[in-house]
């Protein structure tokens, strides 16, 4: 077997082939020695798999196809197994790399001599290009994964989710892989594991990965019941902090946070699916402290979303 790769990149795609050449170009024009590109391509029934049978003619790419789709989480964990590297990062099917981006990744983690390092990103939407930092202001310094989930009144670390957005030791391979099954926000558990059971970690002020939003083919722009996943992501984080006192304020405020958000872009869903996702929301909120559920209410109008769906013992707290 050849030597340890220094850096595996674990790309997960599906029906994605209008994009697939500016991903591998671009990962092409990062290439070095001991860098190895992992593509899973899941399930995918358009042109994919020939765009990555051409590519793989002119550059290194260990190729893997499931034949019967398993969603994003289970294909970056597919690809989790294969990886190699000493250090593993993530980018999806649909975004790009700057030139350069990758050599700055590993020497940003080599130097620091962290757990993992996270980064800013660039979002693409039509001509409009905009950077977006991740929220810890402190840069290049090594600091306790769990500073950055407190304090809940602000945006921290576990509210800057994206998987691509930083690189990783592959000794936490265990710690970084996704829930199986997971369709949509498998990577609020996931961000929360990773600030929780890890030991170390630093921001670095690179932006290189440009994520494309509103891709028509996107999960997020499909309403059908994987997006009810959400609920499913949640349930975990709130396991997650079930015996963290500390940590719960904010886990609750996410979970409104991004419950409010469901709620207000529900006219996507039919009927039926908008009943599934208030009676799982109650479910999922009943097993909480109702007055852990009433400090964390927003102030704002997303509370009145909120109210009906909390059990009645926080709604006459709230009341009082």
């Amino acid at each position: 077997m050849s030597a340890e790769p220094v850096l595996s990149v674990i790309v997960p795609v599906r029906n994605v082939a209008r994009y697939l050449p500016d991903m591998l170009t671009s990962l092409a024009l990062n290439a070095e020695p001991g860098f190895e590109y992992v593509v899973i391509d899941d399930g995918s029934d358009d042109s994919t798999p020939k765009v990555i049978a051409d590519y793989a003619q002119r550059m290194a790419l260990t190729t893997i196809r499931n034949e019967i789709p398993v969603g994003l989480a289970s294909a970056r964990n597919v690809g989790l197994d294969a990886a190699r590297g000493r250090y593993l990062t993530f980018l999806d099917g649909d975004d790009w790399i700057g030139p350069g981006y990758l050599r700055q990744l590993v020497d940003s983690i080599d130097g620091l001599g962290c757990d993992f390092v996270r980064v800013d990103h660039i979002q693409v939407s039509e001509r409009d290009r905009v950077t977006h930092r991740a929220p810890e202001a402190r840069r290049n310094v090594v600091l306790e994964p769990r500073s950055g989930i407190v304090p809940a009144s602000r945006r921290t670390m576990v509210d800057y989710p994206y998987a691509w957005a930083g690189i990783y030791r592959r000794e936490i391979r265990d710690i970084i892989r996704f829930d199986d099954g997971l369709h949509t926000a498998e990577d609020r558990p996931w961000i929360w594991r990773l600030h929780q059971q890890t030991q170390s970690y630093a921001v670095a002020s690179i932006a290189g990965v440009f994520y494309r939003r509103l891709v028509a083919n996107s999960l997020t722009q499909i309403a059908d019941d994987r997006q009810l996943h959400f609920i499913d992501a949640f349930t975990l984080v709130l396991t997650q902090v079930a015996t963290e006192p500390d940590l719960q304020p904010k886990a609750i405020r996410q979970t409104f946070a991004v419950l409010a958000h469901q709620i207000q872009t529900s006219a996507r869903f039919s009927h039926a699916q908008r009943k599934v996702m208030r009676h799982r929301a109650q479910v999922m909120l009943a097993s909480l402290p109702p007055k852990a559920l009433v400090a964390a209410l927003p102030p704002d109008n997303r509370r009145e979303l909120i109210r009906p769906l909390l059990p009645r013992e926080a709604r006459r707290l709230d009341a009082a």
